[in-house]
């Protein structure tokens, strides 16, 4: 069988949700093409090729362009991960989980069909070269992409992933994450990030996992996503982290508003926010928060003490200003429904349910700031956000280096005009 697998976008990363089923659908015998939509131009002539063709949906962005490829294609499309479900009106087949043997089966006409794990087929994409970087020290290194576990083992009411996991995880085999280490090594990767929703879902087997990859590459650094309230919870890890590689965490801080954080159930507070950043520098790992200012109950206030808080604590370098402008995302079987008054009716274009604020004009305020600044330097932008809600400019000349991957965008915010316009 021809078998065409797309990528539209995987947070700038070479797509493991690609190269993982690629690699399984080869050691099967098929005849396997890949073709990563966020690096290269759609061909209509590899969808005429495939006998079927199967899209990778594992966030907002890329479902969104998914739907632009897949009425395209004259054949069976599958749309797989975690907006699989959203794509039902352009796919003949949907596949949310375990798409490693999920996508065998529907290819292969065998529900029952049990496969053999595979080294995910990282040679039929682009090189790593292509993809985002890490920025650390002045100097940009490779970067691998890997993940320790699929799911989550929380229930945040703005995420996906529980519509779909409902507080489940699968653990990968730990040789299995180190093979796919050393290949991406070999392709010249000094860097890894561990892409899980929470690294911290099973901290046993993720320390596992790191201690497994320091041994055999005792050089590499890493980052990886881990929850507030994980951060301080295992506050006795991060030495060891620390010593292993770990030079920053990703942690979803969302807002500094105690009563919105209880509303999303993210299981922390400001307090807790702000602990776990002090805790992280006392062991030389910087964070880089993750924010939604833009909420059905967001006031200006709210938005004001994001930026203060950011400024207070010193992460006006850390903090990517496109995280200032992420407006709330309600996928259909969102936790979150029931608890937003006034959503309209479900818009199948752009995936959400629609709301609005008398802050909506900010937020594109917001937007078009940060647009505009393009490659300026982020206390530059920062400051121009300060003096759009009323806040007196830091006027910073420099921020501190701290390391940083060079693809700044976010797994639920809503597509850009250039990412679609390259559909």
């Amino acid at each position: 069988m021809k078998v065409l697998l797309v990528s539209t976008y995987e947070l700038g990363h070479q797509p493991l949700a690609v190269a993982g089923p690629a690699g399984r659908l080869r050691a099967r015998g098929h005849d396997v093409a890949c073709l990563d939509l966020s690096i290269d131009q759609w061909d209509p002539a590899l969808g005429d090729w495939a006998d079927k063709v199967a899209i990778s949906v594992p966030m907002h962005t890329a479902a969104r362009l998914a739907r632009q490829v897949a009425p395209s294609i004259d054949g069976p499309v599958a749309c797989y991960g975690l907006y699989a479900a959203m794509c039902a009106d352009v796919a003949t087949a949907l596949v949310s989980r375990d798409p490693d043997t999920e996508l065998c089966r529907w290819i292969e006409d065998d529900p029952t069909l049990v496969t053999e794990p595979a080294l995910p087929a990282r040679d039929l994409l682009a090189p790593l070269e292509r993809y985002t970087h890490l920025v650390a020290g002045g100097e940009e290194q490779l970067v691998a992409s890997v993940e320790a576990s699929r799911g989550c083992a929380h229930r945040c009411r703005h995420c996906p992933v529980p519509v779909v996991y409902d507080g489940r995880i699968r653990i990968n085999d730990v040789d299995a994450v180190v093979a796919d280490v050393a290949q991406q090594v070999a392709m010249g990767a000094r860097h890894v990030t561990y892409g899980d929703p929470d690294f911290f879902n099973g901290v046993h087997h993720a320390l596992r996992v790191v201690r497994a990859v320091h041994a055999r590459f005792p050089e590499l650094t890493f980052d990886c996503t881990v929850k507030v309230e994980h951060i301080l919870a295992h506050a006795d890890v991060w030495e060891e982290l620390a010593a292993s590689g770990c030079i920053f965490v990703v942690s979803a801080f969302e807002s500094v508003n105690d009563a919105t954080l209880e509303l999303l159930d993210k299981g922390h507070t400001a307090a807790d926010a702000a602990r776990s950043v002090e805790l992280l520098r006392d062991h030389g790992i910087a964070v880089r928060p993750s924010w939604l200012p833009f909420t059905p109950w967001a006031s200006l206030d709210d938005v004001r003490a994001i930026l203060d808080f950011v400024a207070v604590h010193d992460l006006v370098g850390q903090v990517d200003p496109v995280q200032y402008t992420i407006r709330l995302l309600v996928p259909e079987g969102s936790l979150l429904l029931g608890y937003i008054d006034g959503l309209g009716q479900w818009d199948a274009t752009r995936l959400t349910y629609p709301w609005t604020s008398t802050l909506d004009p900010l937020q594109a305020r917001f937007a078009a700031i940060v647009e505009a600044g393009g490659d300026a330097p982020i206390p530059v932008v920062y400051d121009a956000l300060r003096s759009e809600v009323g806040l007196a400019p830091l006027g910073l000349t420099e921020v501190a280096d701290t390391p940083r991957l060079d693809e700044p965008w976010f797994c639920c915010a809503e597509p850009t005009e250039v990412q679609l316009r390259a559909i």
